[in-house]
């Protein structure tokens, strides 16, 4: 816990925050911030009341007020600075999206179709949006997250094959070695065995990598374009191509969709399914894990595998849930993989992406994508001088450097991260992905003005000059946080979670 009043410290360039006290620290036995006076509970039934009292603070109200509010002002917030979080697009969330996001805030899960019908319109055009934007023809709202998703389309990967009889034999999926780490996760989760295949020499899928893995065994490639390397896969074509000539299928993890708005569509170039993280590419940034939603956009021929129940509007304009069993269902309608998510996910976060769409239309989803690319690009040319690059070409909206430079001198990419917490910067991803050395990847999104980006342009500068000059410096950052450098390691291992008078 800290507080906002400060200490000088010899060799930092600002005041250090000193610690603030724990709520426990603070209280004095007597002090009372409660509006309920002590016989007002002369009603409540004697075996509802406590015999012993709850071992919680006493503390004034201000006293609360101001403790959470000390510890609010020293929240690094998107509201506050940027979020260079490659893989993460931590951008800016427009407002109005929250504000109309709270107007559902009273709908209960539960609610009868027929008192909801604006929420199953919302959802339903949401879904008619996302096929748009993707080149899919239908999409289920449930998956509540990307590695949901993955793990739903996983399935729907091993229905059709079962309805195809070849269930039994198809049990590998193949992934690239820069994948994230939920798709090969996701896959031995549903079962199948994982094979990976290398990155070439510019970055994309090793296509006779990939030709050489393939075999009647395989059920899919998990793909993700652009790929964690922020580079669009040159060749994706003849990977789907290879991939089907093979009868297994191509998942599209859409978690950089951003990247891609307006200007290129998955299901135009041979992807069967394709997943979008919606609190990313069409605003809710996701800090502290949640929340998320993973709609799954896919071709027709694996429609009648998603999750039930779907969304059905009626020739008169209502809308209901299609719950219909298999036995009543028509012909290949009934091979549903069931409920992955009760009714439609997290659906404040569905009608964020709906506001934000609806917003932009067509014009400002194009500009997105643009503008996502073209900050990435600009901040690599201001960079790439300094750092190692991971793959010397044009990027899509993020980009990896390597540290593999300033380690020379002693100064890792943890120690470039710290350092970024000195100047008044939120670190970038740092060591992913796993086969780039020292690697930081960096997103600048699409909603940072350019002065943003030539201030993070010159911390990375300050940065490679120090980590030249005074490399200890930098192994000690950061040295103007309320707190310095932690062992990590023991705070995972060991941490402290509960408070234990001295």
């Amino acid at each position: 816990m800290i507080r906002t009043q400060v200490v000088p410290d010899a060799g930092a360039s600002t005041p250090v925050p000193a610690l603030e006290p724990l709520l426990f620290e603070l209280a004095r036995p007597g002090r009372g911030g409660r509006h309920v006076r002590s016989n007002d509970t002369a009603d409540l039934p004697e075996k509802f009341r406590r015999k012993t009292p709850l071992s919680l603070p006493e503390l004034t109200e201000p006293q609360v007020v101001r403790h959470f509010t000390h510890l609010a002002q020293l929240n690094y917030a998107v509201d506050t600075g940027m979020y260079p979080l490659g893989s993460c697009t931590m951008k800016y969330n427009p407002k109005v999206n929250d504000r109309v996001a709270s107007l559902f805030a009273d709908v209960h899960p539960r609610q009868s179709y027929r008192a909801t019908q604006g929420v199953l319109a919302l959802a339903y055009e949401l879904e008619q949006m996302l096929a748009k934007i993707t080149g899919m023809d239908y999409v289920t709202l449930q998956p509540q997250a990307g590695a949901q998703s993955e793990f739903t389309a996983l399935l729907v990967f091993k229905a059709y094959h079962a309805k195809r009889g070849e269930g039994a034999q198809r049990r590998r999926i193949i992934v690239p070695d820069s994948a994230h780490g939920t798709n090969p996760a996701s896959a031995a989760m549903c079962g199948y065995e994982v094979t990976t295949v290398r990155s070439d020499a510019r970055g994309n899928v090793d296509l006779d990598a990939l030709k050489a893995a393939l075999g009647p065994d395989v059920a899919g490639f998990m793909l993700t374009n652009p790929n964690t390397l922020g580079l669009f896969e040159e060749r994706v074509r003849e990977v789907c191509d290879a991939v089907h000539a093979a009868g297994a299928l191509v998942y599209g993890d859409g978690a950089n969709m951003n990247a891609l708005l307006g200007i290129a569509r998955p299901g135009d170039v041979g992807f069967d399914c394709v997943h979008i993280n919606v609190h990313k590419t069409f605003s809710t940034p996701h800090g502290a894990g949640g929340p998320g939603a993973g709609p799954l956009c896919v071709k027709a021929h694996l429609r009648p595998f998603l999750p039930k129940p779907w969304i059905v509007r009626e020739s008169d304009g209502t809308y209901h849930y299609d719950t219909a069993r298999e036995d009543r269902e028509p012909a290949g309608l009934g091979d549903s993989i069931g409920t992955i998510k009760q009714r439609l996910g997290n659906f404040g976060v569905l009608v964020r992406a709906y506001t934000y769409i609806k917003t932009l239309g067509d014009e400002g989803l194009l500009e997105t994508g643009n503008d996502a690319v073209l900050a990435a690009n600009y901040l690599l040319a201001l960079l790439k001088q300094r750092y190692d690059v991971a793959y010397e070409r044009s990027c899509m909206h993020e980009f990896v450097l390597s540290g593999k430079r300033q380690k020379q001198n002693g100064v890792r990419a943890l120690d470039i991260a710290k350092g970024l917490i000195d100047r008044g910067f939120h670190p970038p991803t740092i060591y992913f992905p796993l086969i780039v050395d020292e690697a930081m990847m960096i997103e600048p999104t699409e909603t940072e003005p350019k002065e943003t980006l030539d201030a993070f342009a010159g911390a990375m500068l300050d940065i490679a000059d120090q980590a030249e000059k005074q490399p200890q410096l930098l192994r000690e950052a950061p040295r103007n946080a309320p707190l310095r450098r932690l062992d990590e390691t023991l705070a995972a291992r060991k941490p402290v979670l509960r408070y234990r008078k001295p």
